[in-house]
């Protein structure tokens, strides 16, 4: 296990839940936790760590996070806002809904992300109006893409994910400025 490599030997049943965490619908799912009881002593470890190789430096800033797999795609994000070091607000919602089959996440300044995916979500109802058909994720994506090239170096701050599913089923695709 990587987990082994880097924090030394570990006896593989204190890796592993209970047998009770193992079986989901009669299916064995393994899933390995981190040694120790207390998740924040064990970062603790990896961020003072005297080798260079083991060290951990976490970066301010909004988490999302998005997993395609076979079903669809799922996607998590955080809700804190900033201004600084100021924690602006605790509920933001940073998953935006381009239409029922499509969502955008939410990175970097509130009003530039919020902006940019509306209007995304103007041209793909566009494009099924004109079309007869719902856009695809790889064609919304495209479109949201080459609209803010148009502003590259000029300062928009944004980072986000364009998520969702079409006839070639999930897809999930990174666009920033």
């Amino acid at each position: 296990m990587a987990l082994a490599a880097a924090y030394g030997s570990l006896d593989q049943h204190s890796m592993l839940g209970s047998s009770s965490d193992m079986l989901l619908n009669g299916v064995d799912n393994e899933f390995s936790f981190l040694p120790g009881a207390d998740p924040a002593t064990f970062v603790e470890e990896f961020q003072n760590s005297s080798s260079v190789d083991n060290r951990i430096k976490f970066h301010a800033g909004t988490t999302t996070l998005a997993f395609k797999f076979k079903h669809g795609v799922i996607v998590a994000v955080d809700s804190r806002a900033t201004a600084g070091s100021y924690i602006a607000s605790q509920t933001v919602k940073k998953v935006i809904e381009i239409n029922p089959y499509l969502l955008g996440t939410m990175a970097g300044g509130a009003a530039d992300c919020s902006f940019w995916e509306r209007l995304l979500a103007k041209q793909c109802r566009i494009y099924q109006l004109r079309n007869r058909e719902r856009i695809s994720v790889a064609a919304a994506s495209k479109i949201l893409s080459n609209m803010v090239y148009q502003y590259k170096g000029m300062g928009l701050s944004m980072g986000t994910m364009i998520c969702g599913w079409d006839k070639r089923g999930p897809g999930l695709y990174y666009c920033r400025q």
